[in-house]
């Protein structure tokens, strides 16, 4: 009977460390620009409210992001739980509905 083999994740952590690093940055220029298209013609309520708005969702989806990307500095990075994913996912969703309003 051989012994288990030792699993050698190789680039993998690294690889997706640097995709949440370039989805962290994704949400802040959308934040950014939510931010700047809600005060470009006009400051409305509707348009503050859902910059405000943009901004805290970046920021929960920069909690996440901070936290996975510290969770794959282990040896044995621990899978995404059920919760970070889920706040990713919402974070994504209500950017999408922000950006609607704030257009609009």
């Amino acid at each position: 009977m051989s012994p288990p083999a030792v699993r050698d994740p190789g680039l993998q952590p690294e690889r997706t460390r640097l995709a949440w690093r370039r989805t962290t940055l994704s949400c802040t220029v959308t934040a950014v620009l939510a931010g700047k298209q809600a005060i470009h013609d006009g400051v409305t309520a509707t348009g503050l409210v859902a910059a405000g708005l943009s901004a805290l969702v970046w920021v929960g989806f920069l909690a996440v992001g901070h936290r996975r990307i510290q969770a794959l500095d282990t040896a044995r990075p621990r899978p995404l739980s059920h919760r970070g994913a889920l706040l990713a996912a919402a974070c994504t969703v209500a950017f999408a509905g922000f950006a609607v309003a704030v257009v609009i």
